[in-house]
């Protein structure tokens, strides 16, 4: 059985922006609202040279890195072709307007990723 930590409020979450969720081991995971209301969290590293994911450009279900402009899917972490690589999601739980993240993931996910950006 999955735990579910609180994050926030969806209304916490700027349309269209990200809050980070700081990590003690790791890199952050950024959690994403697009302009439905739906909500996305990937680790806040873009997979082509590191760049902060949260300071992206979201758009439909995408966001936008800010250096170097690849488009990465909030749904699956993938970059569009003609780009390649994937950054890690981590699951997402909405009930009542709260927004849960699973514990198991944020403890074990991509903790050996840096948030090196270059």
């Amino acid at each position: 059985m999955s735990q579910w930590k609180s994050i926030c409020r969806v209304d916490d979450i700027p349309v269209l922006g990200s809050r980070r969720v700081a990590r003690p081991d790791g890199c952050d995971v950024a959690v994403f609202r697009n302009a439905e209301d739906k909500v996305f969290a990937l680790l806040d590293r873009c997979p082509h040279k590191g760049g902060p994911l949260s300071q992206g450009i979201v758009f439909g279900e995408s966001v936008a890195c800010p250096l170097h402009n690849w488009t990465i899917g909030l749904h699956d972490g993938c970059a569009k072709a003609p780009d390649e690589g994937c950054t890690p999601r981590f699951s997402v739980n909405v009930e009542n307007g709260v927004v849960y993240l699973n514990v198991d993931e944020l403890n074990s996910v991509a903790l050996n990723e840096s948030a090196t950006a270059a």
